[in-house]
């Protein structure tokens, strides 16, 4: 008897430990499968940021409409959230997780496919024949009585070339291919993290979030160090010989190899989404009593009940369901504070949204930067500064154990610091630059009130040039030119990179003494007042970057804290889809179409139509990007003080202090922070009853 006993002990031993042993397996490949596809979400999101001003030239578009490219990222994920969050729960979600990562995956292949049509990349008019020809007769001189030509190229070539280049409407394929990978990344967040507080071990789930959210970050990394790597890389790299491409990664007409990254975002995101495959649905259960269990499930639902009470019912609970589902969105309306916090959020991550789209044209225009280093330097300064204080406003308010009140009051002061960081932007912009034909006269002599049909002078009247040309060459006089044409050159010599033309007629008058007037391909590059501006402004996008993300934590435990309990899950998803709608979608549009403003030169595509700009006003271009993002971020202050007085008034005379519970949101807040790719806007993983609810970040960007 004691030994049959003792074999019943074991055997029982023997299975539970089985099924940990099949738990814990389960569970690991879930969470190992779940940290790859965040590095994958965070990696596609930064190679759509940081590609998206390559992106404008090679498609020659305007700003405004990258920007709308920027954005299909977002209108893709409102597509399926509210699917995903609903159904998610109540199907296989590391399937469907898994799916998304197919589809992410997808989405970034089909936005590299349109490079593989279009043919070579020409950044001049005159490249109308051969990408590789090895001379500089495509660039046109002074000809003086002669009349204009075109290198000979007959007008059904140009027609055909015409029809070719317009891959002017194959951004529609890199608009479908975000929109594609949006609408993947949606049940990542939401179902991941709802799967590890269902299966994670008790108080196990901040520890797993933390470490998810973690390597997360290794996204970005990879993202800026092979966006820095690719935009050197010409575009058409292995189809051309680049030793006759004569533009450098400087030149305003340069465009890297920005497809290349998408494709390895995409092979990343497809290898891991295949781990999700295997997951068990519910990892305490064996394969075979899954089996069975589904099995009585089917039994019990061909059970001879009455089929029409249950539909009776159903229609019941849908229209119950449905009728407190407006009283409750009527219930958080109509909370003043809600609506005051949402609006003031919602003009905050609008000014970092759209400042963050095109900061990497601004550094370029602004500050004469490369792509390449611009990427470098961004990856540099936003990684470390956005951990740092993420952290160190998690640990302020522990350490202070600051009240809700407190909070809100820390969250304005870091705003308000930040954004007198920001006002100090403004004596950094640049002049622009000295440009014969749109700063100044032809001569160099005198400024034009507008770069506007400047008119020609008397040393480059008779040249016969082409207006619409850009191949700038600068003057030894420290004067960029539209080309060697409208600079009065006669004559060159060298090859591609390496052409120097002579006796330039324009260069001439402005009264150089050596006499020695000649011109180099490219612009003039910027002075050393501008170059130390440049130094300066790196340093405040250091600490406003930090001031910023210090600050930022505290968004979505104000969401939570200012309604009713059981309002939270609704108060964050109606938060997430404002900001999505409205931030997400629309800034990146409406900061484009203010930058577009200051263009003073397009290029002109074959058909004869406008495509990307070549040239700012870096005057202009400097108050128009920094004025829109301090006229967002001004009434979200001002707002901030009226929902701080409304705090007061109504937790006056309560205990507000953060209990534990407020502390574990907070740090589930900051790790959630963390994760945020490309728009660092707060997501639902904060809390275990709002993790159905897609809160997840845009790019970073998204």
């Amino acid at each position: 008897m004691d030994q049959h006993q003792h074999l019943n002990k074991t055997a029982e031993s023997e299975s539970s430990e089985k099924k940990k042993t099949r738990r814990c397996n389960g569970f690991k490949m879930f969470l190992a499968a779940l940290s790859f596809s965040y590095i994958a979400k965070a990696l596609g999101g930064i190679i759509m940021k940081i590609s998206i001003t390559q992106i404008e030239r090679r498609f020659d578009i305007s700003s405004s409409l990258a920007g709308l490219i920027d954005g299909s990222f977002e209108i893709g994920n409102l597509l399926v959230i509210v699917f995903v969050s609903y159904f998610g729960s109540k199907l296989h979600r590391p399937k469907l997780i898994g799916i998304g990562c197919l589809l992410m995956g997808t989405g970034s292949i089909l936005t590299a496919l349109p490079h593989f049509f279009m043919g070579y990349y020409r950044y001049s008019k005159e490249t109308h024949i051969n990408p590789s020809e090895n001379s500089t007769s495509s660039l046109s001189t002074c000809l003086i009585n002669q009349t204009l030509s075109f290198n000979g190229t007959s007008p059904e070539i140009v027609e055909k070339d015409c029809v070719k280049e317009s891959g002017s409407h194959m951004w529609i394929y890199v608009f479908m291919g975000n929109m594609l990978r949006g609408i993947g990344e949606t049940p990542i967040v939401p179902l991941g993290i709802s799967y590890i507080d269902d299966f994670a071990k008790e108080g196990h789930s901040s520890l797993y979030l933390g470490s998810l959210n973690a390597i997360g970050m290794i996204g970005p990394v990879i993202g800026f160090a092979l966006g820095s790597l690719f935009a050197k890389m010409y575009v058409d790299i292995g189809y051309v010989d680049l030793s006759t491409i004569r533009i450098t990664p400087k030149d305003s007409r340069w465009v890297g190899a920005w497809w290349l990254g998408f494709l390895v975002s995409g092979l990343f995101s497809i290898i891991s989404s295949i781990p999700f495959f295997f997951v068990p649905q519910n990892p305490n259960k064996p394969q075979k009593e899954r089996k069975n269990s589904l099995s009585l499930h089917v039994l019990k639902t061909n059970d001879d009940r009455n089929q029409t009470a249950n539909l009776t019912n159903e229609g019941k609970n849908v229209t119950k369901n449905v009728t407190g589902f407006f009283q409750s969105l009527k219930s958080i309306l109509t909370n003043p504070l809600y609506v005051i916090f949402l609006l003031l959020t919602l003009l905050q991550v609008s000014s970092f949204i759209g400042s963050f789209t095109y900061v990497f044209k601004y550094m370029e225009q602004q500050y004469g930067q490369s792509a390449s280093h611009a990427n470098f330097l961004l990856g540099i300064i936003t990684i470390p500064t956005v951990a740092t204080g993420m952290f160190l406003g998690g640990f302020i308010i522990k350490k202070f154990k600051l009240p809700l009140v407190g909070i809100a009051k820390f969250s304005f002061l870091t705003s308000m610091i930040s954004f007198l960081f920001q006002l100090l932007y403004f004596p950094l912009i640049c002049e622009s630059k000295s440009v014969a034909g749109l700063t100044l006269t032809y001569d160099g002599n005198n400024s034009v009130a507008s770069h506007v049909d400047v008119p020609l002078s008397y040393c480059n009247s008779e040249c016969n040039c082409d207006e619409s040309q850009w191949e700038p060459v600068c003057g030894n006089n420290g004067i960029t030119y539209l080309s060697p044409c409208l600079a009065g050159c006669k004559s060159s010599s060298g090859i591609k990179k390496h052409t120097v033309f002579y006796n330039c007629s324009c260069v001439e008058v402005t009264g150089l003494q050596n006499r020695n007037y000649s011109a180099h391909l490219g612009e003039c590059p910027r002075d050393n007042t501008c170059t130390r501006k440049f130094f300066i402004y790196v340093a405040i996008q250091i600490i406003n970057s930090l001031f910023s993300a210090t600050g930022g934590t505290t968004f979505i435990l104000l969401t939570v804290k200012i309604v009713q309990p059981e309002l939270k899950a609704l108060a964050m998803g109606f938060h997430s889809m404002v900001i999505r709608t409205l931030g997400g979608i629309l800034a990146p549009i409406y900061f484009g179409a203010l930058i577009d403003k200051t263009c003073m030169k397009w290029s002109t595509n074959s058909c004869g139509a406008q495509g990307a700009c070549r040239i700012y006003n870096s005057v202009f271009f400097g108050r128009v990007y920094l004025g829109l993002s301090i006229a967002l971020r001004f009434p979200a202050l001002v707002l901030y003080i009226v929902f701080i007085f409304a705090m007061k008034k109504k937790f006056q005379g309560k205990d507000t202090k953060a209990s534990d519970n407020e502390r574990k949101v907070m740090d589930e807040a900051n790790l959630e922070f963390l994760n945020n790719g490309e728009h660092f806007v707060p997501s639902a993983g904060t809390d275990s009853k709002t993790c159905n609810l897609d809160m997840q970040d845009n790019a970073a960007a998204n």
